[in-house]
């Protein structure tokens, strides 16, 4: 018999607030975290702005030999998974250390690292000069790896790249974890640090990423028919799973429990989600089945929607296959259009946003939309503009990542 997983603890370090209460009251505002770039000189791109951490030094939170040795995406995660674990309350002192492990995800690991040691070799005087760090601050899966050092945790420890469903895979493993009883707890989620000359003009390049330099916080705007692409993000999104038996045993308050979870692979295009959405529905449907329930019975949903022509349509005609096109009760949102796309760490911020959801009774908006694509049925519940107080007791978050990607978690409040 599989174990009952649920979630614990979380913790958030984002463009709208870098603790859980803060980001939360940012979002139901339905506040945009966009803005021009500051870390460097955006001009010569095509696009110019990003959701930006704002005002975040690691030396507040690490010291100063952590801050030395640590990228910021790893930096974002040490916070994040701080956070959760002190919302958890768990002790690891009075727990077999090999009980509790850690899965983190990153889609793009120490790119600021990379950049920066990189240009200093090419621009110096040919003597390669790499700093000893240079490797370790890279890697992927050190922040998995600091994070287990940081608390003593023991058990699995390891990192997930699946682009931008990179943390919802992190999710999905580390629920399978503890449901086939190799582990009581799990810190996972994940974390991004792409808002770097070369990763930002990569995106740019490609003209992925929306162009409205005039007017950066309603660039965003799912679903719209004047979407014109992405906003770039940052930042964290860590939650403590724990064995639901555990969990009651020590007294945990719990947020949620984690009742199914699917990928699958679209097989089609390196950075295109397949125009029909076939992979994604089946993603979904795996999801719902393992979580022995239907589609109209989701409460929210929190879609992928990241705010381009193709992926839009794609996620809405893969949600309508599962309804048969009929009108649901589903209340849908995508609150990428506050927090702007954090890549890897998407899939972890939005299954917070679910679970706050949950707590609070409230569904988050869409902001910006103006009006809704033509080609997107008028059967969608679409949350607009403002926060909605509505029943939820099921909650499904989505995402899809380059190389074909498709990610679903669905959460059940208890």
């Amino acid at each position: 018999m599989l174990n009952r997983v649920v979630v614990t603890g979380l913790g958030a370090v984002t463009p709208l607030g870098k603790d859980i209460e803060t980001f939360w009251q940012q979002i139901i505002a339905g506040k945009s975290g966009a803005a021009r770039i500051t870390r460097f000189d955006p001009s010569l791109f095509r696009s110019q702005f990003a959701c930006e951490l704002k005002d975040f030094a690691a030396s507040r939170y690490l010291d100063r030999a952590e801050v030395k040795r640590t990228d910021p995406f790893t930096q974002y995660a040490l916070v994040a998974s701080d956070q959760a674990i002190k919302d958890s309350g768990f002790e690891v002192s009075k727990m077999d250390p090999f009980d509790v492990g850690v899965i983190w995800g990153t889609g793009q690991g120490g790119m600021e690292t990379f950049e920066e040691q990189v240009k200093e070799y090419v621009l110096g005087d040919g003597h390669p000069r790499f700093s000893p760090f240079f490797v370790p601050k890279l890697i992927s899966n050190m922040a998995s790896g600091l994070i287990s050092i940081r608390n003593g945790f023991m058990g699995i420890n390891y990192a997930t790249v699946s682009a931008c469903a990179t943390s919802n895979t992190a999710i999905m493993d580390a629920y399978n974890y503890i449901r086939l009883g190799k582990a009581k707890i799990m810190i996972t989620g994940g974390s991004e640090a792409p808002i770097t000359p070369a990763s930002f003009g990569g995106f740019s390049s490609m003209k992925a990423m929306s162009a409205r330099n005039d007017d950066p916080q309603h660039a965003s705007r799912p679903f719209d028919v004047n979407r014109d692409g992405f906003v770039m993000g940052e930042g964290a999104g860590a939650l403590v799973l724990e064995d639901y038996e555990h969990a009651v045993k020590r007294g945990a308050a719990i947020y949620g429990e984690l009742t199914g979870a699917s990928m699958t692979a679209d097989a089609y295009h390196m950075t295109a989600t397949h125009p029909e959405g076939f992979g994604a529905t089946r993603a979904m449907q795996l999801a719902l089945q393992e979580a022995k329930i239907d589609i109209r019975d989701v409460d929210y949903l929190n879609m992928h929607a990241t705010s381009t022509p193709v992926g839009d349509l794609s996620e809405v005609k893969a949600l309508l296959s599962l309804t048969k096109n009929e009108k649901t009760d589903i209340q849908i949102s995508a609150t990428k259009s506050m927090t702007g796309h954090l890549l890897g760490a998407a899939g972890a911020i939005e299954a917070i946003i679910c679970l706050l959801s949950m707590r609070d009774q409230l569904i988050p908006p869409t902001i910006n939309t103006e009006e809704i694509d033509p080609a997107i049925s008028k059967s969608l519940n679409i949350i607009l503009k403002e926060t909605i107080s509505h029943k939820v007791n099921t909650a499904m978050s989505n995402t899809f990542g380059f190389g074909g990607h498709n990610g679903i978690v669905i959460f059940n409040r208890i």
